[in-house]
């Protein structure tokens, strides 16, 4: 049985101590891709998933400024990114998108930086990789004004949601959050996608699934994730484990 794990921060400073432990244990548990996303701490520094993909086989990247770091972004950012999406390893433009929970950038800002790595990404022929929280008429309305595809990383919504961004061709990825009890809502999309647009990620160090809630999320939890999909959805572990690796293998042409 193969797993990916579509979405963790292994740039993350939680990994120092034991980060080559933690990609051991990930191949040692079936996950036989994982995902660096590359926004890291933000402009200036584009390349944290690059760093980590260059030296490890089973790693790909992203590249990408967070809705978190918009404010961060200068012009020369866009050039860089530009730059960095024709490196072999790198897959997609992302996490971006637009968080109105925290505000850490001002939302306008949030919705320009959005705009013009949307742009960017259609002009690479990338996927995207999508943020949002809070802000799901905004993102949906962004989406709708460029072509292309991705993920909904982490989702977060209910049915409708994955219905509205199924019409605009995304995949959606489902972390830890899915195996929380009170996750109503968004069990209830995980019943409803389509086998062929399913994934699932860890988004590590964050939001470890139960039975490991607590504690520091890694790669190799992302078999928890599968096994709550799996039961929601009344397939086998190993159905889900071959469709999601399928699917992100089609989706980025491996």
């Amino acid at each position: 049985m193969t797993l990916v794990d579509s979405h963790c921060h292994l740039d993350d400073a939680q990994f120092d101590p034991d980060r080559e432990e933690v990609i051991a244990r990930a191949r040692a548990a079936g996950v036989e891709t994982l995902v660096a996303v590359g926004t890291g701490g933000g402009p200036p520094d584009l390349e944290a998933g690059i760093r980590l993909a260059d030296t490890h086989p089973s790693v790909y990247a992203t590249v990408g400024v967070h809705p978190h770091d918009a404010a961060k972004a200068a012009a020369d950012t866009f050039d860089r990114l530009r730059d960095l999406l024709s490196h072999p390893k790198v897959l997609a433009v992302g996490e971006i998108g637009l968080d109105y929970h925290y505000d850490f950038s001002p939302r306008e800002t949030q919705c320009e930086v959005f705009r013009k790595q949307l742009a960017l990404a259609r002009e690479a022929g990338k996927p995207v990789v999508i943020h949002t929280r809070e802000a799901w008429e905004d993102t949906l309305r962004l989406l709708q004004e460029t072509e292309g595809g991705g993920i909904m990383h982490c989702f977060s919504g209910g049915p409708a949601e994955a219905e509205q961004a199924l019409r605009l061709g995304f995949f959606i990825s489902f972390a830890g959050v899915v195996t929380f009890p009170k996750a109503l809502r968004i069990q209830e999309a995980a019943r409803m996608v389509p086998r062929d647009r399913l994934l699932i990620e860890t988004d590590a160090p964050y939001l470890a699934p139960v039975p490991h809630r607590g504690q520091r999320n890694e790669p190799a939890f992302v078999i928890e994730t599968a096994r709550t999909l799996a039961g929601l959805r009344g397939e086998t572990l190993e159905g889900i484990a071959a469709v999601t690796t399928a699917n992100f293998r089609g989706l980025f042409s491996l």
